[in-house]
């Protein structure tokens, strides 16, 4: 019997129409359908079909555990999310050249008095003394020409007619260059460009997002937490356990930046209780298979920081909790007072 088999045949026995079990698991009666029938497209990837399995096998009361190991055993592994989130590295410091490089075609003489020299088939270097005399004689010649130049150059005189007067140069401007028609032109300041340092970016909206890319826990709050103020929040739902009772494999708040931009850090303001798992996604489509993990948080509460080791671009950012913390009731529920993100446009 197959998965979608198994399910079905304990939907009738437990009484239940497709619909029900809907509204119970709040996975659309499309996808239920779906996976009754082995077809697992409309999940969205491996992670929400095994989220609907065992979500809908709660409701129907049969055991998950078989059915996803028999769906884990028909698909290739996936790979770990250690894999996926980027973790800083640590420096890796090159070792240094033992000694010189010898250029191509020449060999270096074993050490042995007097001074080293290379040799490339005949050529040798002159020994210092030698150079040094050679200096002399180009010095001595110069300051012959130099003497002999400004004693038959006038400098205190006017200039010559047809001739253009020297341009006064201010700091930073090019130098002139003339042109072949005899005029003046300068040539435009060569200018390195730089990029633009991180800063505050502004998102456009927030919504809640649910673990089959609908709606997730109260959307109309969404907004609370990029509003700036720290005294609102939004919260998810309360569950009877940390893993949202086993009903879902995670929930998010999704935020749209309005158009692609760069992020480069990001810091999230939690409520005071620890135990708060989850990831930072990032993507072009508000879309669960499409927003790529760029850094997690375990066990997390209060204000957490998270420094991406590279850039992420993407329109949408998705904080994807997978686990949340006990609150002061006895259940379990998550609420972000705020969240801003730094990066570039």
């Amino acid at each position: 019997m197959s998965i979608g088999e198994a399910l079905a045949k304990a939907r009738r026995q437990a009484g239940l129409s497709m619909a029900q079990v809907s509204e119970q698991t709040r996975i659309g009666e499309t996808i239920i359908a779906g996976i009754e029938g082995d077809d697992y497209s409309a999940c969205g990837g491996d992670f929400d079909a095994r989220g609907h399995i065992r979500s809908i096998a709660a409701a129907v009361g049969a055991d998950p555990r078989p059915l996803i190991e028999a769906y884990d055993a028909a698909r290739p592994a996936p790979p770990s999310l250690a894999e996926e989130v980027t973790e800083p590295l640590p420096a890796v410091r090159l070792p240094q050249h033992p000694g010189p490089v010898t250029p191509p075609g020449m060999h270096q003489e074993r050490p042995r008095a007097g001074p080293v020299t290379l040799t490339a088939g005949r050529r040798r270097q002159r020994r210092p003394l030698a150079w040094a005399v050679a200096l002399g004689v180009v010095l001595v010649a110069g300051l012959g020409c130099a003497g002999y130049v400004l004693a038959n150059t006038g400098h205190a005189g006017a200039p010559s007619a047809g001739a253009h007067p020297p341009l006064p140069r201010r700091a930073g401007q090019a130098s002139p260059v003339a042109s072949a028609a005899g005029g003046v032109q300068t040539a435009p300041a060569a200018t390195t460009p730089t990029a633009a340092p991180p800063r505050t970016l502004t998102p456009a909206s927030a919504a809640a997002f649910g673990s089959s890319g609908g709606q997730g826990d109260n959307s109309d709050l969404a907004v609370r937490a990029i509003d700036g103020n720290p005294a609102t929040a939004w919260h998810t739902d309360w569950y009877a356990t940390a893993r949202f009772g086993n009903l879902y494999p995670g929930t998010g708040l999704l935020v749209d930046m309005g158009r692609p931009v760069t992020i480069t850090a990001a810091r999230v303001t939690l409520g005071r209780a620890d135990g708060a798992s989850f990831q930072l996604r990032v993507g072009a489509a508000p879309a669960l298979a499409s927003l790529r993990p760029v850094a997690r948080a375990v066990g997390a509460g209060g204000v957490v920081h998270l420094r991406l080791t590279r850039p992420a671009h993407g329109r949408y950012v998705l904080l994807w909790f997978t686990r949340l913390p006990p609150s002061p009731a006895g259940t379990f529920q998550v609420a972000v007072y705020g969240l801003q993100l730094q990066g570039r446009t």
